[in-house]
């Protein structure tokens, strides 16, 4: 059962957010989110650019990538588990969540990754490594009135 798609942004907003990443690569070769086997629950989501994070800092990186959502799905972003054993890095909000409205966002829907570094030295993670995962699942309403707002920011633009 198909329930989304992912895409790239487009050039421009691409080169937008990636403005600060000396080393950004052309988008066309990002590649897109895949299952590594037949059983795998995550997408990997691979740095499309050197990314360097210096000790407690936390680095947004750009993926270069959105997701088309079927309404009712969500697409939950976790850290792979070498994220933190090989780096010791984490994502600094745990684990993020793409809405289905989120694709329509003023950002495209650009799925930016917030990489927090705890460690007393300097990290580097090469062009093409995979440090998230993303995983549908269902969303599941309350009883109560449908909310009617319409999404129009992008990257937390529902609050603090």
């Amino acid at each position: 059962m198909s329930i989304a798609r992912f895409e790239r942004v487009s050039e421009g907003q691409y080169q937008k957010d990636t403005e600060g990443f000396p080393c950004a690569m052309d988008l066309q070769s990002i590649p897109l989110p895949r299952r590594a086997t037949a059983g795998s629950a995550g997408y990997d989501f691979v740095v499309p650019v050197d990314v360097t994070i210096p000790p407690g800092k936390t680095v947004l990186v750009p993926t270069g990538i959105r997701a088309c959502i079927e309404r009712g799905w969500m697409l939950m972003i976790c850290p792979r588990s070498s994220l933190g054993r090989k780096w010791g890095l984490s994502l600094a909000n745990t684990m993020g969540i793409i809405d289905s409205d989120y694709y329509g966002a003023d950002n495209e829907g650009h799925i930016l990754l917030a990489l927090r570094h705890q460690m007393d030295t300097e990290v580097v993670i090469r062009k093409g490594e995979r440090i998230c995962q993303g995983i549908f699942l269902p969303v599941g309403l309350a009883e109560e009135e449908e909310n009617g707002k319409v999404r129009t920011g992008g990257y937390g633009s529902t609050g603090a």
